[in-house]
């Protein structure tokens, strides 16, 4: 018990590290969250700062993710451990301690964990959601389905069945994270990539 318990501490402040946020700070001199979005994360960066810092901040969220999982498998082999320190880890992204608890959005953490313990999910998932931002250009509608997507796969492609529960809990975080986006998304205002009114939360 004890093991299990500061497994998901040090993932939780893994993922708690919020590269877009020091990246920022470093390049720009300013805090991420007071512009664009107010969301410390890729697509804000995207937004404020530019495509390479961008990148740079989905590739080290992601790897959080794959940090927090690591970390579990260097200790146990229990499935339902990994896939809980990788949830862990989205949660710090999500809720950061180091940041006042606003952070970002957790998706970028999400793929780095279940590019790890359900990469044929993820895949899946990821092309649905690349063709819906292909197709819409709402980068948050791509983000929903790819959440929304995870569990369902995961189950139909029979992995664990903690991986079906905790991918559940996942997907319940991205949608609240992304409530005001639904929000805009139903009355049809929701920002698309690229669209010179996208700067918003």
């Amino acid at each position: 018990m004890g093991t299990f318990v500061w497994i998901l501490l040090v993932s939780y402040l893994i993922g708690s590290i919020s590269f877009s946020y020091w990246i920022t700070r470093f390049m720009k001199g300013f805090d991420i969250r007071r512009y664009g979005s107010g969301n410390a994360g890729a697509t804000n960066m995207l937004r404020v700062v530019g495509k390479g810092p961008a990148a740079a901040v989905f590739i080290l969220d992601a790897l959080k993710g794959m940090a927090a999982v690591g970390l579990a498998a260097a200790v146990t082999d229990h499935p339902t451990l990994m896939m809980a320190a990788g949830v862990a880890a989205i949660i710090g992204h999500n809720w950061p301690v180091f940041l006042g608890f606003r952070g970002g959005k957790g998706i970028a953490t999400t793929i780095g964990v279940t590019a790890l313990l359900t990469l044929a999910a993820a895949l899946i998932s990821g092309v649905a959601a690349i063709f819906v931002i292909l197709l819409t250009r709402y980068v948050s509608l791509g983000s929903l389905i790819f959440a929304a997507g995870l569990p369902l796969i995961i189950a139909f492609l029979d992995y664990p069945a903690s991986y079906v529960y905790l991918s559940l809990v996942i997907t319940l975080m991205a949608f609240i994270r992304h409530s005001t986006n639904i929000r805009r998304l139903l009355k049809g205002t929701e920002s698309k990539l690229g669209s010179a009114g996208e700067q918003r939360s």
